[in-house]
C-alpha cells in the first residue's frame, strides 16, 4: 500500500490541474490570507483597546473569552450550515461578517462591553474558518496532493502582514481609524473573490466516490454491522484526537497573538512597535514552515512533522517566555512559530481524511476552540503567577501535542 500510494502521489503531481480546480485553490488562499490578515490587525492592538478599556490582565482575558465563545458556538453549527447551503456560500457570508466585526471593538469603553461585541467576531472568525477548511479538504481530496500547509501559510502571511501593518501604525493612527481601514479591506476582498468564488462548483468529495466506485460489497448478517460500528467509533475517536493536537499547537498561536505583544512591552520593556513586531516574527516563520510544508509531508510523512514540530515549539516557546532581554524573547518566538507551522494543517488534514467534512469541523472546533480559548486562560494565569509564567503553558502543551502524534502514527 505504501508504494501505492507514492505511485498516486507521483502520478498525480504529473497530471495537469484542471483550470477550475486552480482557480479555487487560488481564492480560497485568499480567503485564508484576508482571516489571517484581520485577526492579526485585531490583536495587535489589544494593548491599546486594554488601556481604553480601563481593564486588568483578568478583565481583559474575560472579554477575550467573547471571541471564543462566539466561535466555538458557531463552529457546532457552521458544519450543518455548509451541508446545507455549501462551503462557498458559508465563506462569503462569514467573510463579510467579519469584516464588518472587528470594526466594533475600538467603540467600547468597558470590558463588558467589549466582551459583547468580541462575541460577534468570534462569530465570524469562528464560521470562516470551518466553511474555508471544509473547502480546503474537499479540494485537497480532489488533487490527491497534501497542499493543506498552502493555505494555512497563507493565513500566517496575511496574519504576518496584518501585524507589521499595525506595528508601523500603532503610534500615529487610532485603532479606531486602523480597525476600520480593516473593514474597508476586508469588505473590498470579499466582494471580489466572494463573487468568483460562488460561480465555482464544490469538487465532489473523494471519500465519497471511493465508496460508490471502489467500496466493499455489504454482506449478510449482522456481523457487518458490528464491525461498521467499531470502525465508526474509532473513527470518532481519532478525529477527537486529532482534534486534541489542533488545540494543543492553536492554543499556543493564540496566546502569541493576543499576549505576545503585552509581554514584550510589559514585561521586557520593548516600544510598542518592537512588541508589535513579535507576533510578526512568529507569524512570518510559521509562513516560513508551511510554504515548505507539502514538501516536507512528501519526504518525511506525518509523524515526524508532528514529534519534530512538537518538541521544536516546546524548546522556542521556553525561550521566548523566560528569556531575559528582548531580542532573545523575538527569537523564541520565530522558533515556536517554525516548530508549529505544520501541525495544525495535518491535524486537521487527517482528521477530514477519516471522516470527511464532519471530522474537519469537529477537529476545527477543537483546533480553534484552543485559539480562542487560550488568551483568556493566560490572562487568568497571569493574574494568578506572571505572564512570562503563563507563557510557559504554551510550551507544555506543544510537548503533549509531539507525545500524543507519535502514539497515533499510523
Amino acid at each position: 500500500m505504501p508504494l501505492l500510494n507514492k505511485i498516486g502521489t507521483a502520478a498525480s503531481r504529473s497530471s495537469p490541474t484542471p483550470p477550475g480546480l486552480r482557480r479555487l485553490r487560488f481564492i480560497l488562499t485568499l480567503f485564508f490570507a484576508l482571516d489571517g490578515f484581520i485577526f492579526a490587525g485585531w490583536v495587535v492592538r489589544i494593548p491599546a483597546i486594554k488601556d481604553q478599556t480601563g481593564a486588568s490582565a483578568s478583565d481583559l482575558g474575560l472579554a477575550l473569552l467573547g471571541v471564543s465563545v462566539g466561535a466555538v458556538i458557531t463552529m457546532t453549527l457552521t458544519g450543518r450550515l455548509c451541508r446545507r447551503f455549501g462551503t462557498h456560500p458559508v465563506t462569503v457570508a462569514c467573510g463579510v461578517l467579519l469584516s464588518l466585526s472587528v470594526a466594533l471593538p475600538p467603540l467600547t469603553h468597558s470590558a463588558p462591553a467589549l466582551g459583547a461585541v468580541l462575541l460577534i467576531f468570534g462569530a465570524a472568525y469562528g464560521g470562516i474558518n470551518v466553511a474555508f477548511n471544509s473547502a480546503a479538504v474537499d479540494l485537497v481530496a480532489a488533487l490527491r496532493r497534501p497542499i493543506m500547509p498552502s493555505f494555512h501559510a497563507a493565513f500566517s502571511l496575511g496574519g504576518m502582514a496584518g501585524a507589521g501593518l499595525g506595528g508601523l501604525i500603532a503610534g500615529s493612527l487610532s485603532p479606531t481609524r486602523h480597525l476600520l481601514g480593516l473593514t474597508v479591506i476586508g469588505l473590498l476582498v470579499t466582494g471580489v473573490a466572494g463573487r468568483a468564488l460562488l460561480r465555482i462548483e464544490p469538487p465532489a468529495p473523494a471519500d465519497s466516490s471511493q465508496e460508490r466506485e471502489g467500496g466493499p460489497a455489504p454482506a449478510r448478517g449482522p456481523a457487518p454491522d458490528t464491525r461498521t460500528r467499531r470502525l465508526d467509533t474509532r473513527t470518532r475517536r481519532l478525529v477527537l484526537v486529532f482534534g486534541l493536537i489542533a488545540l494543543c499547537t492553536a492554543f499556543g498561536e493564540g496566546a502569541l497573538a493576543d499576549w505576545g505583544a503585552l509581554h514584550l512591552e510589559q514585561d521586557l520593556a520593548a516600544h510598542p512597535g518592537i512588541a508589535a513586531a513579535g507576533y510578526s516574527c512568529f507569524a512570518f516563520a510559521m509562513t516560513l514552515g508551511r510554504l515548505g510544508g507539502t514538501t516536507l509531508l512528501e519526504r518525511l510523512g506525518q509523524t515526524p512533522i508532528l514529534v519534530a514540530g512538537g518538541a521544536t515549539a516546546a524548546a522556542g516557546m521556553l525561550l521566548g517566555a523566560l528569556a531575559p532581554t528582548v531580542w532573545l524573547a523575538l527569537l523564541g518566538f520565530a522558533v515556536t512559530g517554525l516548530g508549529l507551522a505544520n501541525i495544525f494543517p495535518v491535524a486537521i488534514e487527517r482528521a477530514g481524511a477519516l471522516a470527511g467534512p464532519g471530522g474537519v469541523a469537529t477537529a476545527s472546533t477543537l483546533g480553534y476552540g484552543g485559539m480562542l480559548l487560550g488568551p483568556p486562560a493566560i490572562g487568568f494565569m497571569a493574574d494568578w503567577f506572571t505572564l512570562p509564567t503563563a507563557l510557559t503553558s504554551v510550551a507544555v502543551l506543544a510537548g503533549v501535542a509531539a507525545v500524543i502524534g507519535y502514539t497515533t502514527r499510523p
